[in-house]
């Protein structure tokens, strides 16, 4: 057996026995690598070493941290709750309106933080309440609610598509601009299933709200809905670049939440900083691991075998897309987002590109897919999230979100089917 294919048993039984037995995600891909190292000829700390370093020593990376303390500052600070009060304003009085309001206010709240996870605990904090007492079924309610907060992944600003574009020298730009239009799509998909589901639940209708009070509550979300703007606006002007539109998010969300709507008070910003630092080290530690197993993966000519495996399929990008997406369903029904780009990214996208398949495309269906994963048991990080927020079982939300994942499971053939939908923009905007 040829150290080749010893490395690839090494990497493969390596992630299943680690992960299976519940070690952290980034020690998991450094033991891993370095286990590739030894039989590859290639054993050296310092190597090691070095790699770890690197995963981390990226400009574009800044832009994750940023990002991170955008979205806590932003549900700190109420630009959140201004969101949805407004949602709820426009759209509150209609049967089942508050699930409208939660497919608007993810829509939105994507646009600004693009985080999965603060999306979802913000709306399961705010509106899952508020559907108990006006006798929505839970279960449906959680799944919606999940459904809507992995919208953030894919509308820019995205971290996915941050680490996505550092982990393969993809173009962040054409990443944040290829899902703009995805995202709405997913948001038109979860109302034409809202509404479907509607039809089996007995809600009665409101009364609709007099305008000034609609306007009202839209001026007061005027500097929340003002974000993604400057965010999306400078960055297709050139003003800034991705990571330094993070910085601008960041400060951005600080000055509303001090300044404007003072609702968070200097006394706060600690427990802010310290969470967003929490979540920072998780990611960054995993792109540190990330990058001593992809240094051995490359080493070891992975890309190249699975390139043979799948040689026949390179003349049918559309069925290789398929396949691809077949075995990405799979993997993030095991593992969270950001492994999964880390780890199968720099292995897929050579063996996309050999079949002619764009590359910012193909970043916007992987990071679809493994969103989508983010609502798939048995993992479904996001489930998990709003399980416990609503204090329901896991089960629970599993039965509720089955009727969005079904509709996002399509809209994803639909992507791989006319591809145009999501290239065609992005040749536009650019």
């Amino acid at each position: 057996m040829t150290p080749e294919s010893q490395a690839f048993i090494v990497f493969t039984l390596g992630m299943l026995v680690l992960i299976g037995i519940g070690m952290n995600m980034a020690l998991a891909l450094v033991l891993t690598g370095a286990g590739m190292a030894w039989v590859l000829g290639f054993w050296d700390t310092q190597l090691l070493a070095q790699n770890l370093v690197a995963g981390v020593d990226s400009f574009p990376l800044l832009a994750v941290p940023f990002f991170i303390l955008a979205g806590e500052l932003m549900n700190s600070g109420g630009i959140s709750r201004r969101i949805i009060a407004m949602a709820q304003a426009w759209v509150g009085h209609i049967r089942g309106g508050l699930g409208y309001v939660a497919i608007g206010a993810a829509v939105l709240m994507a646009s600004m933080s693009g985080s999965a996870l603060a999306d979802t605990a913000a709306l399961a904090t705010i509106l899952l309440p508020m559907m108990r007492r006006e006798g929505y079924p839970l279960p449906t309610s959680a799944g919606l609610l999940a459904s809507g907060g992995i919208i953030a992944p894919i509308i820019p600003p995205s971290m996915p598509f941050v680490i996505y574009g550092v982990t393969t020298n993809t173009s962040i730009s054409a990443l944040f601009i290829s899902g703009i239009v995805p995202g709405l799509i997913m948001g038109a998909g979860l109302i034409v299933a809202w509404k479907w589901v509607l039809r089996r639940i007995e809600l009665p209708r409101g009364e609709p709200l007099p305008m000034a009070t609609r306007l009202r509550a839209t001026g007061s979300a005027f500097w929340a809905l003002l974000m993604p703007v400057i965010i999306i606006g400078g960055m297709k002007t050139g003003v800034f670049t991705p990571t330094e539109a993070a910085v601008v998010a960041a400060f951005y969300a600080l000055v509303i939440a001090l300044f404007v709507h003072r609702e968070m008070k200097f006394a706060a910003l600690e427990g802010v900083l310290v969470r967003a630092a929490k979540t920072t080290a998780i990611v960054m530690f995993l792109c540190a691991g990330a990058q001593v197993a992809s240094y051995m993966i490359t080493l070891a000519d992975l890309p190249g075998v699975l390139t043979g495996w799948l040689g026949p399929l390179i003349e049918h990008p559309r069925m290789l897309m398929l396949v691809m997406m077949v075995v990405l369903v799979l993997v993030g029904t095991a593992l969270d987002l950001t492994p999964t780009i880390l780890i199968f990214a720099p292995v897929m996208l050579p063996i996309a590109a050999k079949a002619g398949i764009d590359p910012v495309y193909f970043g916007l269906m992987f990071v679809l897919n493994g969103a989508i994963g983010l609502i798939t048991p048995p993992v479904g990080t996001v489930l998990n999230v709003v399980a416990g927020v609503g204090r329901l079982s896991l089960h629970q939300v599993i039965k509720g979100v089955n009727p969005f994942l079904l509709t996002y499971t399509l809209i994803l053939f639909l992507f791989v089917l006319f591809p145009q939908i999501v290239t065609a923009p992005v040749a536009w905007l650019r």
